[in-house]
C-alpha cells in the first residue's frame, strides 16, 4: 500500500525555505522558520500524516497448540487493518542538536480484524470443532516520534531520518460473531504481536516515505529560469541552522543570468527573529546585494530602455517648448516633435538601510528630433537620479513605491551646441516628476511574486528593513482553494 501523500506533509516544513537563489560566493536569502510557523507545520504534518497512514494493512499471526491425547488447536487473527488515528493537541515539533524532532504523544487508533478458531480430536473419534468472526481492537497511550537530520549536500537539501518509533501501551480486542464469548482468552493471547505489528508497521512506512522525499529534495533544480534573462538559481548553502525554536535555511540569493554558474558556499550569519516585537511564523531576509543583482542581470541584457513618446504635458515632446530654453534646437528644428530615449548608462543600484529603501539611477537621455521622415539624434543628458521609497505586501506579493529625491545633469554630446544644464533643470525635474517616476511606479506596483508554494499564501506580512537588509514577517495558510496538503494542485 502506497503512502505518498505523507512525502507533501513532510515537505511542508521545508517549502517556505525555497526562495530565490543565484550565483556569488555568500547567501544573501535566509528563510527562518519560526516557533509559530513550527506549530502550524506540525498541525498539518500530522494531519497529512493521519491521512495518509489510514488505512494501513498489519500483518496477521497464528498459533497453535497440540494437547497430549486432547488433539490439537489452531487460531488465527488475519485481515488486520488500523483504519482510524486520533492525534491529540499537545503533540510537539522542536529543533533538535541536528535535525527536527516531530512527536505525537496519546494518539489513540481503531483496528479491524478476522478471527477464526478450529480444534481436531482423533482420541475420542474424527472431531472438529470451528468458528470464526470479526474483532474491533483499540490502542490506546500510542506515541510515536521522528528525528529528521536535514544536511546540505553539494547545495541540496539532503533529509535522512536518524531515530523513528512507535509506542503502543494499551491494547483492548473486542470478539464478534460465533460464541466469541469462549474464545475471548485465546484470542488476547495475540495482543503481543498486534502490539508488535503496529510497532513495526507505523515507522516502516513513515521512513519509506521520507526516502522518497529524500530523493525529491536532492532532485530539485539548482536553477530556474523566470524568463530569458535571469535565472533563479536554487543552490542552498550550508547545513540548516537550529535555534531553541526556529530553523533557518540560507540560500545563496543573488540573481543570476539564464546561463547557470557554479558558486561557492559560505555561511550566513544566523537571522534575528526579531520582527518588530510580532510572533510570526516566517521570517524571510533577503539582501541588498539580491536586488543588485537581479538589476544587473536586466542591464547586462539590454532590458533597460525606455521610448517616450508621450507625457502629461506633451507640449514638452515639441521643440516649441524649448524654444526660449535651448533656441538652437528650435531654429534648427521648428515645430518639431520629439521622443526620449531613456537607457541606463549602468545597473542602477538599491541601498537599505533601517531608516529607508534607496536607489540611484545612472542613465543616458538622448533627445531624437522627428524631422520629416528622420529621427535625429541632437543631444544626450547624463541624468543621476536619487529616489527612495518603501516595500509594502500584500499575500505573496511584494510592491514598492519609490519618490524623487534629487537628481544632477551633464551634457554628453551636442549636435545643436553647448548649453547649460541650469537652463533645463527645472524641465528635467518636471518630466522626471510627471513621466518618469510615475513610470518606474506603475511598473513596481505589479509587485513580485515570492517564491511560495502553491495552495499556500502568505498573510498579514509585515517589513522591516535594517542595513543592507530586507526582511518580511508573515503569517502562513492555505490558500482558498485548498484545505490539506493532499489537495494542492503542485508542489513546485
Amino acid at each position: 500500500m502506497a503512502h505518498h501523500h505523507l512525502l507533501p506533509s513532510l515537505f511542508l516544513l521545508l517549502l517556505f525555505a525555497s526562495a530565490s537563489a543565484g550565483t556569488g560566493d555568500e547567501a544573501h536569502v535566509s528563510a527562518v522558520i519560526a516557533d509559530k510557523g513550527l506549530a502550524f507545520a506540525k498541525d498539518v504534518l500530522i494531519g497529512e500524516a493521519v491521512r495518509s497512514l489510514t488505512p494501513l494493512r498489519l500483518p496477521g499471526a497464528e498459533k497453535s497448540v497440540r494437547v497430549p491425547f486432547l488433539g490439537g488447536i489452531r487460531a488465527t487473527v488475519s485481515n488486520i487493518t488500523l483504519f482510524h488515528l486520533d492525534v491529540r493537541d499537545d503533540s510537539v515539533i522542536r529543533p533538535g542538536d541536528s535535525g527536527l524532532v516531530v512527536v505525537a504523544s496519546g494518539v489513540s487508533a481503531n483496528i479491524s480484524m478476522a478471527w477464526s478458531y478450529s480444534y481436531h480430536s482423533w482420541y475420542f473419534g474424527p472431531l472438529e470443532i470451528s468458528d470464526s468472526g470479526t474483532a474491533s481492537i483499540l490502542v490506546q497511550g500510542m506515541e510515536v516520534g521522528i528525528t529528521m537530520e536535514i544536511k546540505n549536500y553539494n547545495g541540496s537539501l539532503a533529509l535522512n531520518v536518524s531515530q523513528c518509533g512507535c509506542y503502543v501501551k494499551n491494547i483492548d480486542i473486542s470478539l464478534d460473531g460465533g460464541s466469541s464469548w469462549l474464545y475471548q482468552g485465546f484470542i488476547n493471547a495475540f495482543e503481543d504481536d498486534i502490539r508488535a505489528a503496529v510497532e513495526k508497521v507505523i515507522p516502516e512506512n513513515i521512513i519509506g516515505s521520507t526516502t522518497k522525499l529524500d530523493s525529491f529534495l536532492q532532485g530539485l533544480p539548482r536553477s530556474v529560469s523566470l524568463d530569458n534573462v535571469t535565472a533563479v538559481n536554487m543552490t542552498f548553502v550550508n547545513d540548516p541552522q537550529y535555534g531553541n525554536s526556529s530553523i533557518e535555511f540560507d540560500i545563496n540569493g543573488l540573481f543570476a543570468s539564464a546561463v547557470p554558474k557554479t558558486s561557492n558556499l559560505q555561511k550566513h550569519p544566523m537571522l534575528s527573529l526579531s520582527c518588530g516585537g510580532a510572533s510570526n511564523m516566517l521570517l524571510l531576509s533577503l539582501d541588498e546585494a539580491v536586488f543588485n543583482s537581479a538589476l544587473d542581470v536586466y542591464y547586462k541584457a539590454d532590458s533597460m530602455h525606455w521610448v517616450v513618446d508621450k507625457i502629461p504635458d506633451q507640449s514638452l515632446l515639441n521643440t516649441a517648448g524649448w524654444k526660449f530654453i535651448i533656441p538652437r534646437l528650435y531654429r534648427s528644428y521648428p515645430n518639431d516633435d520629439m521622443v526620449l530615449n531613456i537607457s541606463m548608462a549602468s545597473a542602477p543600484v538599491m541601498r537599505i538601510t533601517s531608516e529607508t529603501i534607496g536607489a540611484t539611477i545612472n542613465a543616458d537621455m538622448i533627445i531624437d528630433v522627428l524631422h520629416g521622415t528622420e529621427t535625429v539624434p541632437v543631444a544626450c543628458i547624463s541624468v543621476v537620479v536619487s529616489a527612495s521609497g518603501v516595500v509594502e505586501a500584500s499575500g505573496n506579493t511584494v510592491y514598492g513605491r519609490l519618490e524623487l529625491d534629487d537628481f544632477s545633469l551633464s551634457l554628453k554630446w551636442s549636435k545643436i551646441g553647448n548649453f547649460h544644464m541650469s537652463l533645463i533643470q527645472g524641465v528635467i525635474r518636471v518630466f522626471l516628476n510627471t513621466a518618469c517616476m510615475p513610470y518606474l511606479n506603475s511598473r513596481l506596483g505589479h509587485g513580485f511574486v515570492l517564491p511560495v508554494v502553491h495552495g499556500f499564501t502568505l498573510k498579514d506580512v509585515y517589513v522591516v528593513t535594517s542595513a543592507k537588509q530586507l526582511t518580511l514577517c508573515s503569517d502562513i495558510a492555505f490558500a482558498n482553494n485548498v484545505s490539506s496538503l493532499a489537495s494542492l494542485p503542485v508542489l513546485w
